[in-house]
């Protein structure tokens, strides 16, 4: 037998965890839920705050733990998604136990920070974070979640309703003018994040339009501040 002395484990930074909300975190989200607080308050208030993530049993061999996440020694659990109503999937995330037991009485909660929980949403290619769904729902969208797990302070691309002044100067920029299109611009949109207004000249045909559309989407999609910075956009036609 070896001499060597025993090494210590080191103790999870979430033992004392009582399974309560994070104090700011709480207290920023029913600023929110008033109108008083901006969605990135909540997602500042994330960056510092635990979370809990619920797994369920899924059949599958996985473990819970590869993403960062405390280590689930039962392997036939995972996380699971939401669907929102655009179709795409979201990571749950809640404040409390109780919101929780709330949501699934069969849903074991496991403890993360916000970051990493943000890390998980992302390698499992779901684009968005949903925060306590079925109480007070807060969606925190793919820019932010993208932003939460980088570290970075998520500037969002519409504030009070207008298009911030880089994210117009990135669609101007990637979008190329030409004798079909004469002009862009860009406002907040109703189906999407922001739409991208494209002016263009009266008589074009069904397939020239077609072709213009097709380029300014390729065109955007090659931009590194909208596909970083915009969760969705539309594209709109107006005569120049």
């Amino acid at each position: 037998m070896s001499d060597e002395p025993m090494k210590e484990i080191p103790e999870s930074v979430f033992s004392d965890d009582d399974g309560t909300a994070d104090a700011r975190l709480a207290q920023v989200l029913i600023r929110h839920s008033h109108g008083h607080a901006p969605l990135s308050e909540v997602v500042d208030a994330l960056a510092y705050a635990r979370v809990l993530i619920p797994v369920l049993a899924t059949g599958e061999e996985r473990f819970v733990g590869e993403h960062g996440l405390e280590q689930d020694a039962v392997a036939s659990t995972g996380v699971v998604a939401v669907q929102m109503p655009d179709g795409r999937a979201a990571l749950p995330v809640f404040t409390d136990v109780d919101a929780v037991k709330a949501w699934n009485d069969k849903a074991r909660p496991i403890p993360a920070e916000g970051p990493r929980a943000a890390l998980a949403a992302i390698a499992e290619n779901w684009s968005s974070l949903v925060l306590n769904p079925g109480m007070e729902t807060v969606l925190i969208p793919r820019p932010a979640v993208w932003a939460l797990g980088q570290g970075d302070t998520w500037k969002p691309a519409v504030i009070e309703g207008e298009v911030q002044p880089d994210i117009v100067e990135a669609v101007r920029d990637a979008v190329t003018l030409d004798s079909a299109l004469k002009a862009v611009s860009v406002r907040q949109g109703t189906g999407a994040e922001i739409a991208v207004v494209l002016a263009l000249v009266a008589g074009l045909t069904r397939p020239e339009v077609d072709t213009v559309l097709e380029r300014v989407q390729r065109e955007l999609a090659q931009s590194d501040v909208v596909a970083q910075r915009v969760d969705g956009l539309e594209l709109k036609l107006t005569q120049a």
